[in-house]
């Protein structure tokens, strides 16, 4: 980032909003102290004058009442109580006096005891670059750091709010400050001029705000795809929509079962692609361990990875059994992936495998998205709560009967893209039940909601989260990922010490966990390999496997 962007960028001074409502609680007390002490000493001068027959001065009053609430002790005026109503008003000032006491000890000392006892995020950061800066600190910011810290990236966190910023220094080991992103001068405080991304991630108006602070923003996200316009028009040079990513990535799914050629998927050379199968209930592979499956020899595909109930595995042990909600990762070309396709699918079930059709809940940003986006050649029943453009069914989809109006019956999968999970979790568990052999994909926006959609019976699950932390890091990082929902990666990395070796012999899954799917040797590249294929020097490898995996095996090559 250029820092002379960012410094033609005036601050707004902004007053620091979580420290405002201990200021005004002390305000109030204040205020309300004194103006009780004001009325009691008032009420005084009056009950010794009409009651006592007595005279005192407002000073000599508002002693006496200071006397009582401080509870000191009084001496002189006592000989001068001896009326009921005179005795009543002394031993009232006594408890409020008392109570007053009690109330300041939350609003004065709690607070002080519990910041001095707290630890203090800092405000700035010192001999940081190369690092990405994230303003805001949500769901979408975690899956980007768990991206960064796999990789070993630095990163530096800016949480607005005091409390929250403190909890995440206390409680984390990640690095953070406490600060307003809008302010340039807080930007500053984190290195931005030397970082190599800034990611806003607030809400839609605060994120422009930063943009035009950081006055070269490299990353942001933003929650209304509408408005991706004005965040570049800000100084954005990317804006992001997960709502609107997610629809199409569901979309882009549901799809893969209908058009010939895989998607979701990473092109390497003409047709080498990476690509996901989910496996269908009634495919000839359920039941069976993927050592039993004989995927490669049957087909020439390498598996790479799958999904199990929400867990991804890469590489998948051999004796894992696959089942109908087993999503396969596999690397291959064209033709050996379409044969895994044909392994994967069943006749009974299947979009467009005999004519179905899709049957979609919820029609908001999402919704419409996967709508927009699925095969035109998709039949498909749109439901919703709201009538409106689009909507075929207006209902809720936890209800039998809704469904019964979509004629969910002939629907080979059903796609929940509702925006509550606690509903998409119900809607699972009901359809599941009324129709067991449906394929059903939902989208969750909270991560903690995925296993328990998998748990309910959901056959895919997609989440918000994981999609913006994905999608943000192969921008920032530069990556091919093969898809924004899992952690799969595909490098190309020198031979280094594997020259020599065939790959039965340097073991390189058992050792690290990754695939080797393909060897560059010059310009050929080769795709059919198998265990006796000799390394040469100046070959390289191309690997796919997990995060960590690739770290395990970069290590490998260069011992």
């Amino acid at each position: 980032m250029d820092p002379r962007d960012i410094a033609t960028f005036a601050d707004t001074d902004l007053t620091s909003s979580d420290a405002g409502p201990q200021r005004r609680r002390i305000l109030v007390y204040l205020v309300g102290l004194l103006t009780i002490v004001v009325l009691y000493a008032l009420a005084y001068q009056a009950s010794l004058s009409l009651f006592e027959g007595r005279q005192v001065s407002f000073p000599k009053a508002l002693l006496t009442v200071v006397e009582s609430f401080t509870t000191t002790g009084y001496g002189e005026d006592s000989d001068l109580w001896t009326t009921t109503p005179v005795q009543l008003l002394l031993i009232s000032m006594q408890l409020t006096g008392v109570a007053l006491i009690f109330l300041a000890l939350p609003v004065f000392l709690a607070p002080w005891v519990e910041e001095q006892l707290s630890q203090t995020a800092p405000t700035s950061v010192d001999d940081l670059s190369e690092h990405v800066v994230l303003a805001g600190f949500s769901s979408r910011g975690e899956a980007l750091v768990d991206e960064l810290e796999a990789r070993g990236r630095p990163y530096v966190i800016v949480e607005p709010d005091r409390d929250r910023a403190n909890e995440l220094y206390a409680e984390t080991e990640m690095p953070v400050i406490h600060g307003d992103p809008k302010l340039t001068r807080t930007l500053r405080a984190t290195n931005a001029d030397l970082a190599q991304a800034v990611v806003a991630d607030i809400d839609d108006q605060a994120n422009a705000s930063i943009a035009l602070a950081a006055g070269a923003l490299d990353d942001e996200v933003v929650e209304d795809y509408d408005l991706a316009a004005y965040h570049q028009y800000a100084g954005a040079d990317a804006v992001f929509s997960p709502r609107h990513l997610i629809g199409e990535s569901i979309a882009h799914k549901v799809s893969a079962g209908i058009r010939p050629e895989p998607d979701e998927s990473v092109q390497l050379d003409e047709d080498f692609d990476i690509a996901e199968f989910p496996v269908h209930s009634g495919s000839e592979l359920v039941g069976v361990t993927v050592a039993e499956s004989g995927v490669r020899e049957r087909t020439g595909a390498n598996i790479i990875g799958a999904w199990f109930r929400g867990e991804f595995v890469s590489p998948p042990p051999p004796d894992a059994s696959i089942d109908g909600q087993t999503i396969l990762v596999a690397a291959g070309r064209e033709p050996q992936l379409e044969q895994l396709k044909e392994l994967t699918r069943s006749h009974a079930r299947g979009v467009g495998a005999d004519g179905s059709r899709v049957v979609l809940a919820g029609y908001d940003e999402v919704g419409s998205t996967t709508r927009r986006e699925l095969d035109p050649a998709v039949p498909t029943t749109v439901i919703d709560l709201e009538e409106k453009e689009g909507v075929d069914v207006v209902g809720d989809v936890t209800d039998a009967e809704t469904l019964e109006r979509a004629d969910m019956g002939t629907a080979g999968t059903i796609i929940i893209t509702v925006s509550s999970d606690t509903t998409t979790v119900f809607a699972t568990l009901v359809i599941r039940e009324l129709y067991p052999d449906v394929e059903i994909i939902a989208r969750a926006d909270a991560t903690e909601s995925v296993r328990k959609l998998y748990q309910a019976g959901a056959d895919y699950v997609l989440a918000v989260a994981t999609v913006a932390g994905r999608m943000l890091a192969s921008t920032i990082l530069e990556e091919d990922i093969v898809s924004f929902d899992q952690q799969v990666e595909i490098v190309r990395m020198d031979a280094g010490a594997l020259a020599g070796q065939s790959l039965a012999e340097a073991d390189v899954r058992a050792r690290t966990g990754v695939t080797v799917i393909a060897v560059e040797r010059g310009a050929e590249f080769r795709s059919d390999i198998g265990p006796e294929f000799v390394v040469e020097p100046g070959d390289s490898l191309i690997v796919a496997g997990i995060d960590r995996d690739v770290n395990r095996f970069s290590t490998l090559v260069e011992s």
